[in-house]
């Protein structure tokens, strides 16, 4: 028997291949990476890197609850930026949407992402302690 589920939730982009918005094992949730996708329209926000970055926590926010937790449980973010001109605004913007002790965190620089996003964020939630 296994202890894994599936998350899917509306309020955040439907998967766009083959995978799934999250998948929890035990009280471990591990997310797909979003990118600025409207979770109604399926389209990337139109806009700067600003209004991408605060859609994909957006889009995480909607994730993190549907699975039980809130953004304040993710332990780890992986963040890819096609800029890496725009980290200082990733960090400003991060801290609209985390608080302290913020999440272990990784950014990397990357050529492409798809539908020519700008930026992506994928992370690991651990619920309860």
């Amino acid at each position: 028997m296994s202890n894994k589920a599936i998350i899917q939730t509306q309020k955040a982009p439907a998967a766009i291949g083959p995978y799934s918005q999250a998948i929890k094992a035990g009280n471990t949730v591990y997310m797909s990476g979003q990118i600025p996708l409207d979770p109604q329209t399926m389209e990337l926000v139109s806009g700067d890197i600003e209004d991408q970055v605060r859609q994909v926590f957006t889009n995480l926010r909607a994730v993190c609850e549907e699975a039980g937790g809130s953004l304040k449980d993710i332990v780890k973010l992986n963040l890819y930026l096609v800029d890496l001109d725009n980290f200082g605004v990733v960090n400003q913007i991060m801290e609209e949407f985390f608080t302290a002790p913020h999440p272990a965190r990784a950014a990397v620089g990357i050529k492409a992402l798809p539908k020519k996003s700008q930026f992506e964020a994928e992370a690991v939630m651990v619920l309860g302690d």
